[in-house]
């Protein structure tokens, strides 16, 4: 009778571990996800590439930057990322992730930041940041919702 039950409870216990694995692995996939996306946006405007926005933002978007004085739309976080390209570019860029969580289609991702932003006249402006992002899964995958952060 005692080995009956102790073997109940051993196969229980060997299907809730295979299944906390598969969540847990799909958690694991999911904030793997969502920090490549993260990286491809910064990716992006380092390489100049001018359709990030368009590829990576939900089209409700709103991000607040450090030095703005108030949210920015999708249209004008377009506007200003132009305006930004005609004073120089980002030349390099390193993140440092500091915590993902994932809920459902939901992500917020906390990281810190160094870059180097090249100037028109040839100088070259270091800063160093934080950012939080929110993104949702679509169809067409992760998405930035919104975000806030920038210059320490």
């Amino acid at each position: 009778m005692k080995t009956k039950g102790m073997l109940k409870l051993v196969l229980t216990g060997v299907l809730l571990m295979g299944f906390t694995s598969v969540f847990a692995q799909g958690s694991a996939n999911d904030q793997a996800d969502v920090w490549s996306v993260i990286e491809g946006e910064w990716d992006s405007q380092e390489k100049g590439d001018e359709n990030w926005a368009d590829r990576l933002l939900t089209d409700d978007f709103t991000g607040w930057w450090n030095n703005s004085p108030a949210p920015r739309s999708k249209s004008s976080t377009k506007m200003w990322n132009r305006v930004n390209q005609m004073t120089g570019k980002m030349v390099a860029h390193e993140l440092y992730p500091l915590s993902i969580v994932v809920h459902g289609d939901v992500a917020v991702a906390h990281y810190l930041y160094r870059s180097a932003f090249q100037t028109k006249d040839d100088g070259v402006e270091m800063s160093n940041g934080r950012y939080t992002d929110v993104l949702v899964k679509t169809d067409d995958g992760w998405k930035f919702l919104t975000w806030h952060g920038g210059k320490d």
